[in-house]
């Protein structure tokens, strides 16, 4: 475990911003498991890297993740070496609203719990390949924020990106350090300009990226945001006191919904009088396209960044992802193949960022692709769709040593059970059994069952389904090792009325 700087950094909270959906890594990247919970460099993933990057500089019990009820089930599974210490530092979002309500609401609880509470503000999903130098810009900006400045950290630009936001500094206007100024005065914020702009600002060298982390005072972000965005204020301060007492994420979609959706950049920083940005060289990369991997990844000879089971022939400077199936590549330079079981992406490099549109079009379709992958994790294990049609599904079940699925039922469905591999102990009814390979079972609708490995190998068991309906909001949940909502939201009357 790393070691904690707690005596230095006192007041110092961690904010993760985990629930965006990384539109521009599909098809790795979906909407229910976004970038943030994908291993692109080294053995972790990026939020996990994320985590650790901050315990250099805190101990996990100051760190608060923000994101919604969908994500927030995989980020606890992928954060469970620091289960107990972040049991309580998830702050769900009924729906997004970019980062300034995030932020504000974030800042209104730390405010309650420390009122000296000082936030660094960073996304889940960046990577930082020298995070000593990022510890040491904390500490920089932990200086400047304690005089009352909001603090953003700024990235030399290497290319004319029109996917980020630029910060001039007003270099007349040196912050803190009397032979070397700390950091500088905003002279002004531009948002993603367009391509010929975007040149001017890299050949003046008057200009700065906006790497998206910040560091304040919760206390000074919050005058901010009374000043700046009134409004906005005024109805986090109502969410806030619905969700101390006791309201569900569903009790709280109306007026989180009322609330505007604006970035903290535009609703508060391009305002403030307080705004300053701290130059800094921590080998940042937001890894915000297919594009820009070869910023962070290792390339071969020719170029290409290459994973999984990839046969090239002649390509150069290429992408050239590969999650189960053989990829075969022949002559490419500057192009993007990313291949996963149920969707293919090929693209010039230059229009990766056009990958949004295509999820899009594909949100709009209410294509499955967009959503989830085919397979699906869950702290007991995992489920694969294999086939499914009108009125069946086919899933391959996964269930780890000693962990059990929620002893639930289904309204509109039966279920068939063929264990393949390891024991299975089935809860049906009143009756409980057990299973061996070869050995099948089966589970009527509206009847109360529970699946559990009790063996010490994996359990692997395909699942057919049959009804009307085959959502996975049908579903409810009669006791669950998890902590997961005992029922969901969907009523029986729901679920007929969408067959």
């Amino acid at each position: 475990m790393a070691q904690h700087g707690t005596q230095a950094h006192s007041h110092l909270y961690g904010v993760i911003l985990a629930g965006g959906s990384g539109t521009r890594f599909w098809p790795l990247s979906r909407e229910r498991f976004p970038k943030q919970l994908l291993r692109i460099i080294g053995e972790e993933t990026l939020i996990q890297q994320t985590v650790r990057r901050l315990l250099r500089s805190m101990p996990p019990r100051r760190i608060m993740m923000v994101t919604n009820e969908v994500q927030a089930e995989s980020i606890k599974l992928q954060l469970t070496a620091w289960k107990e210490e972040l049991a309580d530092n998830y702050i769900l979002e009924p729906e997004g609203r970019n980062t300034a309500p995030a932020i504000g609401l974030a800042a209104i609880r730390l405010v309650r719990q420390d009122p000296e509470a000082i936030m660094v503000v960073l996304p889940a999903d960046h990577v930082i390949a020298r995070p000593a130098q990022f510890q040491q810009a904390i500490r920089v900006g932990e200086k400047l924020a304690q005089e009352g400045y909001l603090v953003t950290f700024g990235i030399r630009p290497t290319r004319p990106e029109t996917g980020y936001g630029y910060i001039q500094p007003n270099r007349r206007a040196g912050l803190g350090g009397k032979q070397k100024p700390l950091g500088y005065r905003v002279a002004q914020f531009i948002e993603k300009p367009d391509l010929p702009t975007a040149q001017q600002y890299v050949q003046s060298g008057r200009f700065f990226w906006n790497s998206g982390i910040f560091l304040w005072k919760a206390s000074s972000l919050l005058e901010e945001l009374a000043q700046q965005q009134p409004r906005l204020f005024r109805g986090l301060k109502q969410i806030d006191g619905l969700i101390q007492a006791g309201s569900s994420i569903s009790q709280l979609v109306k007026p989180y919904r009322r609330l505007e959706s604006i970035s903290v950049d535009h609703g508060v920083m391009e305002h403030s009088a307080r705004a300053a940005v701290v130059p800094v060289d921590f080998g940042w990369s937001d890894v915000g396209s297919w594009g820009s991997l070869e910023e962070v990844a290792k390339k071969n000879s020719s170029g290409n960044v290459t994973n999984g089971n990839v046969v090239d022939l002649g390509s150069r400077n290429s992408v050239l992802f590969a999650d189960q199936r053989l990829v075969a590549t022949i002559g490419l330079t500057d192009m993007v193949v990313v291949d996963t079981p149920d969707a293919t992406l090929v693209c010039p490099k230059v229009l990766a960022q056009d990958v949004k549109k295509v999820v899009g079009i594909l949100k709009k379709r209410r294509a499955p692709e967009r959503l989830e992958h085919r397979t699906i994790f869950r702290p007991w294990g995992s489920y694969t769709v294999l086939e499914e049609g009108t009125g069946y599904k086919v899933k391959r079940v996964t269930v780890v040593p000693g962990r059990r699925l929620s002893l639930q039922l289904h309204h509109q469905r039966s279920e068939h059970w063929v264990v393949i591999a390891g024991r299975a102990r089935v809860t049906r009814g009143e009756e409980v059994y057990e299973l061996q390979a070869g050995d099948s079972t089966g589970i009527p609708k509206q009847t109360p069952h529970r699946l559990q490995n009790p063996g010490k190998v994996l359990l692997e068991i395909i699942e057919v389904q049959n009804g009307a309906y085959l959502g996975e909001d049908d579903i409810v949940r009669l006791q669950d090792d998890f902590g997961r909502e005992p029922k969901t939201d969907v009523s029986n009357d729901n679920l007929k009325r969408r067959t």
